[in-house]
């Protein structure tokens, strides 16, 4: 017997040990180093840190982005997130601690009379001269406790993930905010550029419907032809459709800034000239550190990867033995009237129980390499993010850089194309200029013009892009 026992003793040890075998941890890939600066400069200062009512500083354009980030309904829909993320932290930093219940118990048992419970109670008493019951009533009332002591570290590791989970979304929330201002800010500038390119076609249309006037008077006169009236009434036209195209595209783009703020559509009140909004000659970028700590979405994709490092370490603790500890205490009695007498009716219980997996631990195993694979994907994740960002602030540093370059001829061909707007019409007047050529000259320098208001338009974006892409918009 004594060898017996000696050998199940043996058995459940190797058991033991086999099931809490240890598991391959995850080999975590080098790191690529950040670059030390973006090759265009390199500034002590970051337009980062800056809060987007000081880097815009338009009355107007801030009242909106105001209120955008109080009824967007996106950034309502992210802060339930977090509300949900916060509710899982709670919900793993009380499986840490012992469940504790109250409750009573209505029961009948009855033991067949040819078992060993059924003959014990056929010739006990259960009180003085009274055998036990052969179908027995049974009472409870008291506390009953469930309390799984963390010995391996599985639940404290589930609840950093679970915080882990609950930062990201607050960061991603703030990633969110970045978007909306970038979105805003963006839109708001599309708009005023659409009212200049507005204004100018329509002091085109005067220009034009003056030109049809004149070539009418001359063709009376017979120093124009009918040729010549068609020509300049069809480029009236045109541009009158144009003039209908943009105005359909200010009331779309109206929408959709109202759609951002939470509200039905109605006017945007707004500065009508894209030229008036300042652009600094410099933007100041810090160095590509700083996108570390100023990116809400780098932030959000490291505290990803920290929780999925806690999720392995959860998923390897469940290789290892739990301790459960089970108790419970109250009163207990097969009569109601006998329920609360002390000490008879007195019970309590206090158990531990130490328990592996031994033989199905397949779904462990699945578990544990689940939970790798999340881990390296995020590992990916986090190094991709920090990649997309750099690439980011490079390429629109190298944008505003030529954008400026480009402003500065777009501007020059203005003022060359004005002056020959006016030459041709001097011309034309005294009959050393065709109709064609007026024509030619009116065409282009309204392109032209066009052409010079959306390179403003697309620096005024790019500041709005480095802005965001340096992680600006959500302090």
């Amino acid at each position: 017997m004594k060898n017996y026992r000696y050998f199940l003793l043996i058995i459940s040890f190797t058991a033991c040990v086999t099931s809490c075998a240890p598991t391959k941890t995850v080999q975590q890939t080098a790191n690529k180093a950040i670059p030390t600066s973006y090759k265009i400069g390199r500034d002590s200062i970051n337009i980062a840190t800056l809060s987007w009512k000081e880097y815009f500083a338009n009355k107007n354009l801030v009242n909106l982005i105001d209120t955008a980030l109080i009824n967007n309904y996106d950034v309502m829909i992210a802060l339930q997130r977090i509300e949900g993320a916060r509710a899982g932290v709670l919900f793993n930093k009380g499986m840490l601690l012992p469940s504790v219940s109250i409750g009573g118990v209505a029961a009948i048992k009855r033991y067949g009379l040819y078992t060993m419970d059924g003959a014990g109670n056929a010739t006990t008493d259960i009180e003085k001269g009274k055998l036990v019951p052969v179908n027995l009533p049974d009472y409870f009332v008291g506390l009953q406790t469930s309390w799984e002591a963390d010995i391996t570290g599985k639940l404290r590791n589930r609840k950093r993930a679970s915080v882990a989970r609950y930062l990201s979304t607050l960061e991603g929330k703030n990633w969110l905010v970045t978007n909306l201002v970038a979105e805003v800010a963006s839109a708001y500038y599309e708009l005023q550029a659409l009212d200049n390119e507005l204004e100018m076609i329509q002091e085109n249309i005067l220009l034009q419907q003056n030109a049809v006037d004149i070539v009418t008077i001359q063709k009376q006169a017979g120093a124009a032809n009918e040729l010549a009236v068609k020509q300049f009434q069809a480029q009236l036209l045109n541009t009158k459709s144009l003039e209908a195209e943009i105005s359909q595209q200010i009331v779309e783009l109206e929408t959709r800034i109202n759609m951002l703020l939470g509200r039905y559509p109605q006017p945007i009140i707004r500065d009508r000239s894209v030229l008036a909004n300042s652009i600094p000659s410099q933007i100041q970028t810090g160095i590509p550190s700083d996108l570390l700590r100023n990116r809400p979405d780098i932030k959000q994709v490291e505290l990803l990867l920290v929780a999925s490092k806690a999720d392995v370490k959860a998923a390897q603790a469940a290789f290892y033995p739990s301790l459960t500890i089970t108790g419970g205490i109250g009163f207990q009695a097969y009569r109601p009237n006998l329920l609360f007498t002390s000490p008879e009716s007195f019970v309590f219980s206090l158990v531990g129980g130490l328990s592996a997996p031994l033989v199905n631990r397949s779904a462990i195993k699945a578990n544990f390499k689940g939970a790798t694979a999340l881990q390296v994907e995020a590992l990916y994740t986090y190094q991709k993010s920090i990649l997309n960002a750099y690439v980011e602030v490079y390429n629109q540093l190298n944008y505003i850089h030529n954008l400026q370059r480009n402003f500065a001829y777009r501007n020059e061909e203005v003022n060359v194309l004005s002056q020959a707007i006016e030459t041709s019409n001097e011309l034309f007047r005294t009959g050393r200029a065709t109709y064609l050529e007026v024509l030619l000259t009116q065409q282009t320098a309204l392109n032209a013009r066009l052409n010079f208001i959306e390179v403003r338009k697309k620096q005024l974006l790019s500041r709005v892009n480095i802005y965001k892409a340096l992680g600006g918009g959500w302090k």
